[in-house]
């Protein structure tokens, strides 16, 4: 059976998140500045918001900023469904209003949404510690998310797990057939399990049931059917990718049903 499904609420300190990867920390080496420069050109919140597809459903969408600072990510963040806070700048304070707006937030759905279990913080800020102690009081899992070069080592600590957005950048595994050599009809579907299963080696999943890749697939993109690419049933589907060299499979001996070993290694 798969995994229950956790409802995420996720409240990004936009303009933390925004310095961490365009002005590395002053103790950073050399070395260091290079990795975050080169994380600032290629940074895509949606990259983000797939990996945390993988943790459940998410409900809330919110990004704290003085927007007027930051057009540029605008158009992105309309596409991703992220609702944009205007947190309007007020000299040095600014910085802490927004900070504060977003903890208000947390703790508003925090009471008033029973059904979110699970709080995600985009920050590497320490201020934010108190607010994940306090989540974490009333029940509710944190999950922080930021740069490695301008997180807080206590608030990495706080959370019931912290996720480095280099660590998204750098990717899973794939399986060792080219993509090439799907057959272009069957290469949106196949791509879409190959990102489940990554999804669910990241979460450490052991036993991949039908199931849980068939669930993980559908969180990633709510329309998929497998009748779509002319399969009769999932199974089909999976032994098809098995048949192209993508994914091994066994027999689950108590359901009968297929689980996914992992990638296969042959070409």
């Amino acid at each position: 059976m798969a995994d229950e499904s956790h409802s995420l609420a996720v409240l990004i300190d936009f303009e933390n998140l925004a310095l961490g990867i365009e002005r590395p920390s002053g103790r950073a080496s050399t070395a260091r500045s290079a990795r975050a420069k080169a994380a600032s050109e290629t940074f895509d919140i949606k990259l983000v918001l797939e990996r945390l597809v993988e943790k459940g459903k998410v409900i809330v969408k919110r990004a704290y900023a003085d927007w007027g600072r930051f057009n540029s990510y605008r158009e992105v963040m309309h596409d991703s469904g992220i609702q944009m806070m205007e947190i309007p700048e007020r000299g040095k304070t600014g910085k802490n209003h927004a900070d504060i707006q977003l903890c208000v937030d947390a703790m508003d759905l925090c009471y008033s949404k029973e059904h979110i279990d699970t709080f995600v913080v985009v920050s590497g800020d320490s201020d934010f510690t108190p607010l994940v102690s306090k989540l974490k009081e009333n029940g509710k899992a944190v999950i922080g998310l930021g740069i490695k070069d301008s997180t807080s080592d206590l608030l990495a600590s706080s959370c019931d797990e912290f996720i480095y957005y280099e660590d998204i950048v750098k990717g899973p595994a794939r399986p060792a057939v080219p993509v090439a050599d799907i057959p272009r009809a069957k290469r949106p579907a196949m791509n879409l399990m190959i990102e489940a299963v990554q999804a669910l080696q990241r979460e450490n999943k052991d036993v991949m049931l039908a199931s849980m890749v068939k669930d993980t697939m559908r969180r990633k993109q709510p329309q998929f059917s497998e009748s779509s690419y002319g399969y009769r049933s999932f199974s089909d589907l999976l032994q098809d990718a098995e048949r192209l060299g993508i994914i091994t499979l066994r027999a689950d001996q108590r359901s009968g049903t297929w689980v996914v070993v992992g990638f296969s290694e042959k070409r």
